[in-house]
């Protein structure tokens, strides 16, 4: 198994990615997370020691829904570490309603597409001076739709959880095609898909975000991801921490992997050509 050292997770102080944090540090890699609020940054990285029995843990704050929060957290890192080994896009965001943010991007397009392609692309010296560096994406909603290019933004109309699923499909698309369009790096990129799990993400879902039909079984969905005091998150973990580990994968890029870790086809909703050409201008901070 190639050696890796240091691993970056974004939105990592609770849920799937905090439970990630704790296997892999509790494999010795010195692990980074980041969150938006200091105080459950700093409570999430003494659990994570705790539970993990290893103190190489370490909490950097940044709101990677504007492109100045994502910024900060690539600076930070590059300040503290000369390589990254493992970076692990596991932040997300589902809404109720449409919110712009400070940057004019829709909020869940801005952290669920362009956070993870912005910090990527800011991070490439670190992940380019480790040896078999990897990117890891997690995935998330139903992808049995297409995408709407005309309504990337949600400017035609807002859907709830449909919006969600659209904006984790185009990330998907683009983290796919990372090396594609940036042919000259040496890491791989690859997507995972956790499975369902309580999270706070999960637990704040409101009726309002599912279809009207959907909505009399709200108390089902409710009962499913109920507080389990992270058994379901830890289990969902276990496709990123393969990714982030497994001697199967190395070299490979631009893979999809179910909950069990196994390879799957991409969704063919993710295939409309006129996706990237459309994206990309979306993607890179406005200059000024």
């Amino acid at each position: 198994m190639p050696d890796f050292k240091v691993i970056l997770i974004t939105g990592a102080t609770s849920g799937i990615g905090k439970q990630a944090a704790i296997t892999l540090a509790g494999m010795g890699f010195t692990v980074i997370v980041t969150g938006r609020n200091p105080e459950s940054g700093l409570e999430a990285i003494t659990e994570i020691c705790q539970k993990s029995g290893h103190d190489r843990v370490f909490f950097i704050p940044g709101d990677l829904s504007v492109h100045s929060g994502i910024r900060s957290v690539a600076q930070r890192f590059q300040e503290q570490f000369s390589r990254l080994d493992v970076l692990i896009h596991n932040a997300g965001y589902a809404g109720d309603k449409r919110i712009l943010t400070e940057d004019g991007l829709e909020t869940g397009f801005a952290v669920n597409v362009v956070a993870p392609y912005r910090l990527t692309v800011l991070l490439e010296p670190v992940l380019n001076a480790a040896q078999a560096s990897r990117v890891i994406c997690l995935t998330g909603g139903s992808h049995t739709a297409g995408i709407d290019v005309n309504n990337l933004q949600s400017e035609l109309g807002f859907f709830g959880l449909k919006t969600y699923s659209q904006n984790k499909l185009v990330m998907m698309s683009v983290m796919r095609n990372y090396l594609n369009h940036r042919p000259w790096n040496r890491f791989t990129v690859n997507i995972c898909y956790p499975g369902q799990a309580s999270t706070s993400m999960t637990r704040s879902v409101t009726p309002d975000m599912f279809p009207v039909w959907f909505r009399p079984f709200f108390p089902v969905f409710q009962f499913l991801t109920r507080d389990d005091r992270g058994k379901s998150a830890k289990k969902a973990s276990e496709s990123t921490v393969f990714l982030a580990v497994s001697e199967s994968v190395f070299g490979k890029s631009g893979l999809y992997f179910n909950p069990k870790c196994r390879q799957v086809p991409f969704p063919t909703g993710g295939n409309d050509p006129r996706l990237l050409p459309a994206v990309w201008s979306l993607l890179d901070e406005p200059a000024g």
